[in-house]
């Protein structure tokens, strides 16, 4: 069979299906006939999901900003107690109880009580998601027109005020210029938020059993070269990111105690040279925040930073992560819009962009949770 056969079979077979699910009787018949009614259904959820979707992220932002689930893991509680020492309504308390319940974050306890959840006991001490969900309120402001957002092709509101390095075409957004008070509020988010992906990277590809000296370019505040070196105790750590985020990396290695085994440089990656001695670099949530030209022009500044044969970490969330697919296009797709920079990127895709930087063997390690953060090892030619 010819691939126009193919092709044609195949759009055929589209605008078949296509005529049977936009027609009306077809979709009442499907819900009525006991083989089909369970897709029916669960399609019909699926797409109520999406209509509702929003207030789902506001019932949990409600919840994360009482810190319900903190406040139920210590012990039940009814609507009166919540209404009065959050001072609610109780109808507020009572509909909020019961929208928690409905998406798995609260459970009733019987007599009136409530207690967490499965997904709200998730909650509990997940510094990383709590600060993911309160930071939320930014993207928020900028969903309150989506179509004005995609018109307008890049970030202009919330998201690229906060993420004050994105798009260094204006003078006050240019990299080595930006003081700790623009910094600090995203390199606190992503030191939060940190941790997780850092156990996942450091189980999938032990660093101090195979290298002698990490470089962690965009390293932010130090966490995952604290988190490298509390693992591997012969291990040395540099981190290169902007000044004042260096700054409060040397502040956490010395109250860490690896002041002698880690060192933090300032500067832009864009621009400024990156510390050599270095046998492996990390690049963990850096390159999807930035379009290609700059991410390929990041990889290739750690490549100079390599000696031949040197090994390069590259840790992100990826477009196409089974069983995550939205995750890549729609959310991240969405969110990096109104950030104004970078885009979700395919392992394939990363691949490309490294063999182009002049990386080989470029192999792709399993982590625990995908979701959050792929990972390829690629070597230095």
């Amino acid at each position: 069979m010819s691939t126009t056969t193919a092709l044609s079979l195949r759009e055929r077979w589209f605008a078949q299906r296509d005529r049977l699910l936009t027609s009306p009787r077809f979709r009442a018949a499907a819900s009525r006939f006991a083989a089909t009614r369970p897709i029916a259904r669960a399609r019909a959820r699926e797409l109520f999901d999406l209509v509702a979707g929003f207030a789902y992220s506001q019932w949990l932002f409600a919840c994360v900003e009482l810190k319900l689930f903190e406040r139920l893991a210590a012990a039940p509680l009814t609507a009166e107690q919540l209404a009065r020492e959050s001072n609610l309504p109780l109808l507020s308390a009572e509909r909020l109880f019961e929208a928690a319940a409905s998406l798995g974050l609260v459970q009733s306890r019987g007599e009136g009580r409530w207690g967490l959840g499965p997904l709200g006991a998730a909650m509990v001490g997940n510094e990383a998601v709590v600060a993911m969900v309160q930071h939320h309120r930014a993207l928020y402001a900028d969903l309150a027109d989506p179509l004005a957002l995609l018109r307008a092709g890049r970030g202009s509101a919330e998201l690229a005020r906060y993420w004050a390095y994105a798009g260094g075409d204006r003078p006050e957004r240019v990299p080595g210029a930006l003081p700790g008070a623009q910094t600090a509020p995203y390199s606190a988010l992503m030191s939060a938020s940190q941790p997780l992906v850092a156990d996942q990277v450091l189980d999938a590809y032990p660093i101090g059993r195979h290298h002698r000296t990490l470089l962690d370019l965009g390293g932010g505040e130090g966490v995952f070269a604290a988190a490298a070196l509390a693992r591997a105790p012969t291990l040395k750590a540099m981190v290169f990111d902007l000044p004042a985020v260096a700054d409060a990396a040397r502040t956490r290695f010395a109250r860490l105690g690896l002041a002698d085994r880690a060192q933090a440089f300032g500067g832009d990656f864009h621009r400024d040279a990156l510390p050599e001695g270095a046998d492996i670099v990390s690049l963990v949530r850096v390159i999807y925040d930035h379009d290609d030209e700059p991410a390929l022009a990041i990889l290739r500044a750690a490549r100079h930073a390599l000696p031949k044969g040197g090994t390069l970490l590259l840790a992100e969330p990826m477009a196409g992560t089974a069983g995550a697919e939205p995750m890549g296009a729609a959310y991240f797709g969405m969110y990096l819009l109104a950030m104004g920079s970078g885009r979700s990127r395919s392992a394939s895709e990363l691949t490309r962009l490294l063999r182009q930087a002049g990386f080989d063997r470029v192999r792709e390690r399993a982590t625990a949770l995908p979701l959050q953060a792929g990972l390829l090892v690629a070597r230095a030619v």
